[in-house]
Parts: structure tokens; C-alpha cells; sequence
């Protein structure tokens, strides 16, 4: 059986979507759905997609979508979830679930509600390079006692085409921190029970603190450090080090290296080295198999309620 899908989103993300389904047996993206029609058409005939729309509702109405891929602003998450399995189909949305905690708790009532998979897309849980890390840990030869990560970013300004500021859809704490504070407690094995965080100046037009810094202990007492910033002139990206009993890790995007930088080979450890895909793979999978799939929202909530918490804290 083909597995038909509705893809919301398609932009940068929508496409990384799209390429790693390309490499799945038996799925098919039939309905494309983006706020920019001719953008969207173009997309569509390059990846043979015959349904182009710019409302979600249109393709939820189609009866032969099972699933829907949501890759859409983080604000419109949460709604989008709701809509998707109010109209019967599976559903994984992009990280982060939402950014009001209330909306996600709504999100996952209704899941339970319809017996539906539905994924959140947490990447980091499928990235090679931190599920062999997993797998050393899962196996009892690796505790974590410390993770250190660093979230860098360069956005010091933010521009539209005509030179002028535009409004902030990114987060530091509701997007960025997600990936981490979700994988912290996965790689622990244990919930967070302790969560501090302080912030940078506040930016004069964007209105955002563009320097965070979050603290976490699991209650296993496994401690977490990470940093965060908009104003990083450098490298780019996440990078996480894994500080256990047994070793040091350093994961570099899909590298990992031991503590005194030698390669380790993750090319073996699972069919793709594409995070984007073996998260896909792990939706479909779900489906056809009717199970709970590895980062569903009942998972990966606790990381919501640990944001809210803390965002509660930076505005106190």
C-alpha cells in the first residue's frame, strides 16, 4: 500500500522533505501546499507533485491523503497539528510543536483522542551521529554526566527586500533550545527536573533576547549547558559535546568525534546519513506498522513544559 501525503511548506525545509521521501518505498507526496501559488507550482513539477494549493484545508479534504508533513512557521504549528487530525490524517509536524505550551498539551489530548500518529520533528533523536551515541548508551557502555552545546547563529539584522526590519519568526528558546532540551532528557535517559536560563540584552527593534544561556540537570543528575546566540560572527550551527563516564563525543552536525578529535565511522549506523529522511522513515514506518513512533508528541511534550517554565522565568 502507498502510503499518499500532503506537504505543507516549501521552502528550504518542505524540499529537504521532499528529497528524503524521494529514497522511501511506497510513499507519495500527492499535494503540495505553500503561501506563494507559482513558487509552490514550481516545486511541485519539479518533484512530479499534481495537487498545488495554498490552503492547508484543500488538501485535507483530499480522501486519499493518509499523512501530512508540516513545515510551516512555527506559529501556525499547533492549529495546523489540530486540523490535520480533526480531518482524520496522520501527521508530523516541524520542530517546535508550539510556542505556547497550552497549545501543545490541546495538540496531544486530540492525538490521544483519535489513536493517530503524530511526530514531532525532533531531528537531533535521528541524526546518525547522536543515535550512535544512543546506541552506546542503550547498550550500558556510555552514562552522560555532562552535555555542553553551543546553538550559534549570525542574525543581526533581519531584513525584508525593501532594507526594512521585519517582524522575528525564529526563537532561540521555543525552536532552538527544543532540539537540545528534548535530546538532553532522551540521551539521559531521565526527565529534567531542574531548569534555569538568563538572557542578553533585548534588541532594540527585533525585541528579542539575542543571547541565551540554559542550564538542566535530569534527574538521573546528568547536568546539561547550553548556549545560544543570534550574534555568533563564526561558525555556525549546533555543537554538542557529550562528556560521559566512558569517553568524550563531540557530534558536529552528522560528524562525531572522540574527545581528542579522532572521526568515528556513522555511516553504518543506520540506512541513510540524513537525519530528515530516517525521521520520515520512522513516521511511515509508525503507520504502516499502527504504533507509537520514536519522537511522537506524547515524547517529546516534557521538552515543551521545560521551555514554558522557563520562559516564564526569563519574564518574571
Amino acid at each position: 500500500m502507498t502510503i499518499k501525503v500532503a506537504l505543507a511548506g516549501a521552502g528550504a525545509f518542505g524540499i529537504k522533505h521532499l528529497d528524503g521521501i524521494k529514497n522511501i518505498a511506497d510513499v507519495e507526496v500527492v499535494s503540495l501546499i505553500s503561501r506563494d501559488l507559482d513558487k509552490t507550482r514550481e516545486v511541485a513539477d519539479k518533484y512530479g507533485i499534481q495537487h498545488v494549493t495554498t490552503d492547508l484545508a484543500d488538501s485535507l479534504a483530499i480522501k486519499e491523503v493518509d499523512a501530512v508533513i508540516l513545515c510551516t512557521p512555527t506559529q501556525m504549528h499547533a492549529a495546523q497539528t489540530k486540523a490535520c487530525l480533526e480531518a482524520g490524517k496522520h501527521v508530523q509536524v516541524e520542530i517546535p510543536l508550539c510556542d505556547v505550551l497550552k497549545e501543545g498539551e490541546e495538540v496531544l489530548a486530540l492525538q490521544k483522542q483519535t489513536g493517530l500518529v503524530a511526530m514531532c520533528g525532533h531531528t537531533r533523536r535521528f541524526n546518525p551521529s547522536h543515535q550512535w551515541v544512543h546506541k552506546k548508551i542503550s547498550a550500558g557502555e556510555f552514562n552522560i554526566q555532562q552535555m555542553d552545546v553551543q546553538t550559534y547563529f549570525f542574525r543581526r539584522t533581519n531584513m525584508n527586500a525593501l532594507g526594512q526590519p521585519r517582524s522575528w519568526t525564529d526563537h532561540l528558546l521555543w525552536h532552538h533550545a527544543a532540539h537540545t532540551v528534548d535530546l538532553f532528557a532522551y540521551q539521559a535517559g531521565s526527565p529534567i527536573v531542574k531548569a534555569n536560563a538568563i538572557q542578553g540584552p533585548i534588541h532594540p527593534t527585533l525585541g528579542i533576547a539575542m543571547d541565551m544561556s540554559i542550564q538542566l540537570q535530569a534527574a538521573n543528575d546528568a547536568i546539561c549547558t547550553l548556549s545560544l546566540s543570534f550574534n555568533n560572527d563564526g561558525p555556525l550551527g549546533t555543537f554538542f559535546r557529550y562528556i560521559g563516564d566512558t569517553g568524550t563525543y563531540i557530534a558536529r552536525y552528522d560528524d562525531l568525534f572522540t574527545g581528542k578529535d579522532e572521526q568515528i565511522d556513522v555511516s553504518k549506523v543506520d540506512v541513510s546519513m540524513n537525519g530528515i529522511e530516517l525521521q520520515d522513515r520512522e513516521f511511515f514506518a509508525a503507520i504502516r506498522e499502527g504504533r507509537e513512533p520514536n519522537s511522537s508528541l506524547a515524547q517529546v511534550l516534557p521538552c515543551y513544559q521545560v521551555l514554558h517554565q522557563l520562559e516564564q522565568q526569563l519574564n518574571g
